[in-house]
């Protein structure tokens, strides 16, 4: 006989097995139907109250998509809701590493200068008093639930395997925040997750890998979570916020063989830009890619090995897509998409070998583009790409705008709901970017990066698209 889950301690309420992983769930508080923080209007187009939103967060994505002009990339999906939606094509992040960039996600601020991953569990849990994103969403009615990667950590919590329920991430947060983490037993060792439940061992484990088993990876176990959530949430009256953090294409970059099946015979273009740039620049030794993989092979000094990293890298990405697909068609088949705002988003772009760089951490563009596909139950002119320079720190108030509730009022960005509904409406034409000290504006034509108050790179992105020559004497 199972015991019921209220009649246990509350520290063990917290946490039940599935599949073989514990999911955690928040302490049971009560959120009051609005916490009284101060507010300001969203303006612009306005959606019901009742719209559901599912936000698709995935990991290391850069914009290597058909739909942002990569045409050798199998992602069908992706670019299905592309036309479905606003692309907007010029959208950066604020830091070009993971749990910063989910931080301004997830609060609506930019984050400190040096751009730490850390921000997420150090800066928001013990120093910012603002509510995030699902916490405001939650204070307004909805049901606001967390599955695999959204912030820092996959599931939320901190801890030495990453699933302290006594440590989240973003406290107060999250309804319900979940890791289904299967044969590889944490959520840490889910996170470099290799086939048959191993997860990576730092140094000794390889960068690329394809297997022929059908549930092959943790992501498989993350879509089917959410499919679960989805169904569950669609039995309820509540409003909700459905955030679902797929993990590849992140290292190391594992697929079914199948996705690594149609780079076959594909032909990849020249990687742009591939030297090393001469005098002041950004460049760094790929730590993470070169240093934490058993893998000794220098794709900067062998292109065949390279052309083989880029096709493990696309076959990521064609993996990542098939779930996006797969989750976007339960949506619909549940009738629920009719009332669903869908943002797709990726926590910032990944250098493959421009200026023989493989990887992120830097604040050259390839670093900071990443895809941002938003759209809304009653889109209009869908399929229409935007050109607006935007950055991430817009999807919180977008996501109010839309829903048709009240905007906080310590968020840094700009709602984009005109631009959603119009594509040839304006922004306000700057991206803000922060790492190691330094600090980057992207503008419609320039970018230029600030080294101790001075500028210390400056790039004419409309005649040097590829950022080789730097215009600062």
């Amino acid at each position: 006989m199972k015991t019921p889950l209220a009649c246990l301690p509350s520290l063990v309420r917290r946490s039940i097995c599935v599949g073989g992983c514990l999911l955690y769930l928040p302490s049971a508080t009560a959120t009051p139907a609005d916490d009284g923080a101060p507010t300001k209007s969203g303006g612009g187009v306005q959606a019901s109250i009742k719209s559901n939103i599912l936000l698709i967060c995935i990991d290391d994505l850069n914009t290597q998509l058909a739909c942002y002009g990569h045409k050798h990339v199998h992602s069908p999906n992706i670019d299905k809701l592309a036309t479905q939606g606003r692309q907007f094509s010029r959208h950066y992040v604020q830091a070009p590493t993971c749990g910063a960039s989910r931080f301004s996600l997830l609060i609506g601020n930019y984050p400190p200068l040096n751009g730490n991953n850390g921000l997420v569990a150090k800066h928001y849990a013990k120093e910012n008093p603002s509510p995030s994103l699902p916490h405001w969403f939650k204070s307004k009615g909805y049901q606001t639930i967390s599955i695999g990667k959204i912030s820092h950590h996959p599931g939320g919590y901190m801890g030495k395997e990453w699933n302290d329920p006594e440590k989240p991430e973003m406290p107060g947060s999250w309804t319900r925040s979940l890791m289904p983490c299967g044969i590889w037993k944490t959520p840490r060792g889910a996170m470099h997750g290799y086939a048959e439940g191993k997860p990576r061992t730092r140094a000794y484990s390889p960068r690329i890998e394809t297997t022929n088993k059908i549930t092959a990876y943790p992501d498989d176990l993350i879509l089917m979570s959410a499919v679960n959530q989805l169904n569950n949430l669609n039995k309820q009256d509540k409003p909700w916020l459905l955030a679902v953090g797929f993990i590849k294409p992140h290292l190391p970059f594992t697929a079914p063989q199948k996705f690594l099946d149609h780079y076959k015979d594909v032909k990849f273009p020249p990687i742009p830009s591939p030297d090393k740039p001469e005098g002041p620049s950004l460049w760094h030794g790929s730590g993470e890619f070169m240093r934490n993989y058993a893998d000794k092979n220098n794709p900067n000094k062998d292109l065949k090995y390279a052309l083989n990293v880029r096709k493990h890298y696309a076959a990521s990405t064609s993996y990542v897509d098939d779930n996006v697909g797969k989750l976007l068609k339960h949506l619909e088949k549940s009738g629920s998409a009719k009332n669903t705002i869908i943002v797709l988003w990726g926590d910032h772009g990944f250098s493959l070998g421009e200026k023989q760089i493989w990887g992120k951490h830097h604040l050259y563009h390839t670093a900071l583009h990443s895809p941002l596909i938003i759209k809304t139950p009653d889109q209009k002119t869908a399929g229409k790409a935007t050109t607006a320079v935007t950055e991430t720190i817009d999807i919180y108030p977008t996501l109010c705008t839309l829903a048709g509730i009240p905007l906080p009022d310590h968020l840094d960005g700009k709602s984009l709901a005109h631009i959603v509904n119009d594509p040839s409406q304006k922004s306000d034409g700057i991206a803000n970017s922060f790492w190691a000290g330094k600090k980057s504006i992207i503008t419609k034509d320039t970018h230029t990066i600030f080294k101790k108050g001075k500028v210390f790179l400056k790039f004419d992105l409309t005649k040097d698209p590829q950022e080789i020559y730097n215009l600062v004497n």
